[in-house]
């Protein structure tokens, strides 16, 4: 099971569409900030909001962090989006409550601001939000995993390979959902980390990429080499994880995750 971009390249759509009046004028600029230019997820909505910006005649700039975390490079993008006057933001925010401030800052210059896929925190800091529903998506993938091992599921031994410490609402939504959906109760479902089940290995932080699924994985099965359900925030850290449990000799182990293409999908049982 994957959850691809389709869901959100139409929300990037709409959210243009929503704000074509106020933009679909000549000189108009818009903005795309997104976590990472590198994550296929973000390549696609990237390639969607730039063929919608030349349908409605808008002028777009896209700016990306250097990894999945990088809070200071989004800020930036921000700052430079209000000076170049630009009239709306589409952002996928990689901490949803540090960057409210400078959101705040846009709205009051008169930049509409729409989040995608990860909502802010408060989620009314932006104008609007067109995202997926992230628990939700956990939770499927969490009840396909728990199904697929059936009566092993009693005996599962998970790593759990999430995005960062800050831990941003997609963060949050998509490992708790997974756990609900696997059959382990959540402690505080506001966050992560804090569960007793003996069945999580532990929790360890990717910034969404491949390298950091790597040694998170890396991390985890020198805890226990025994991990046989791998939950991975998104497609790159999967990626990562994959290729740490090839060179630990692993094989058969359960990797889940929720959005990016099919380049994790090299195990032998893989969602």
């Amino acid at each position: 099971m994957k959850f691809t971009t389709k869901a959100l390249l139409s929300a990037a759509s709409l959210a243009l569409l929503s704000a074509a009046p106020a933009l679909a004028q000549d000189g108009v600029a818009a903005c795309l900030i997104t976590k990472t230019d590198t994550n296929p997820f973000f390549v696609k909505m990237k390639e969607g909001a730039e063929a919608k910006a030349a349908e409605l005649g808008v002028s777009l700039k896209s700016y990306a962090g250097k990894i999945d975390g990088d809070h200071e490079s989004q800020v930036a993008a921000i700052e430079a989006c209000v000076a170049d006057g630009a009239k709306g933001i589409l952002i996928t925010a990689s901490d949803t409550k540090a960057i409210v401030d400078s959101v705040a800052a846009a709205r009051e210059a008169g930049v509409l601001v729409i989040a995608l896929d990860t909502p802010l925190d408060p989620i009314d800091a932006a104008d609007a939000t067109f995202a997926t529903d992230n628990f939700q998506a956990g939770l499927l993938i969490g009840q396909w995993a728990a199904a697929t091992l059936g009566a092993e599921a009693a005996n599962a031994k998970i790593a759990m390979l999430d995005l960062a410490i800050s831990q941003p609402s997609v963060d949050v939504l998509r490992d708790q959902g997974f756990l609900q959906g696997f059959g382990i109760d959540l402690a505080d479902p506001n966050k992560w980390g804090d569960e007793t089940d003996p069945r999580i290995v532990g929790n360890e932080v990717t910034a969404g990429n491949e390298e950091g699924g790597l040694k998170a994985m890396e991390a985890l099965l020198a805890k226990d080499p025994d991990i046989n359900v791998v939950y991975t925030i998104n497609e790159p850290s999967a990626a990562g994880a994959y290729e740490a449990l090839k060179a630990a000799g692993k094989e058969g182990v359960l990797i889940v995750s929720v959005d990016g293409g099919c380049r994790a999908s090299r195990t032998s049982r893989t969602a």
